[in-house]
């Protein structure tokens, strides 16, 4: 496994699983370019985030948008195909796909206390707790 972080585009919105043990995971395909030109190509990623992090901002990872992934890239089997695997650790939220799917932050209106509460209610978390 090496070190990976790179500007990646979101292919499928994040799903958030339990193993059987209850630890949380949270996956979604993102894809990146390699090389310029003719030789030019999309590289896919399965992204699994292993804990409750994924979960608290996994609404926010959809198709279309744009997040700064880093974690430890590998590979597995799977009839025959190889597929490229990312351990994630860190994620960065760069952009949605209402903008264009450009590089600059994500303007939302800030959340009223309703919001908030709403956001809140029936988990086990903290408003502290919530990344942004």
């Amino acid at each position: 496994m090496s070190n990976f972080k790179e500007l990646v585009r979101i292919g499928k919105d994040a799903e958030v699983r339990h193993t059987q043990a209850g630890k949380a995971v949270t996956g979604f395909s993102a894809a990146f370019d390699n090389g310029w030109g003719e030789k030019k190509q999309t590289v896919w990623l399965d992204c699994s985030w292993w804990g409750d992090r994924g979960t608290k901002v996994a609404e926010y990872i959809t198709k279309g948008s744009q997040i700064v992934v880093e974690g430890n890239i590998g590979t597995r089997e799977h009839d025959g195909k190889t597929y490229i695997t990312l351990d994630v650790s860190e994620v960065k939220l760069v952009s949605n796909k209402s903008e264009g799917g450009n590089a600059r932050p994500a303007r939302r209106e800030p959340p009223t206390s309703d919001d908030r509460r709403q956001a809140v209610a029936g988990s086990d978390f903290a408003d502290d707790d919530i990344p942004f």
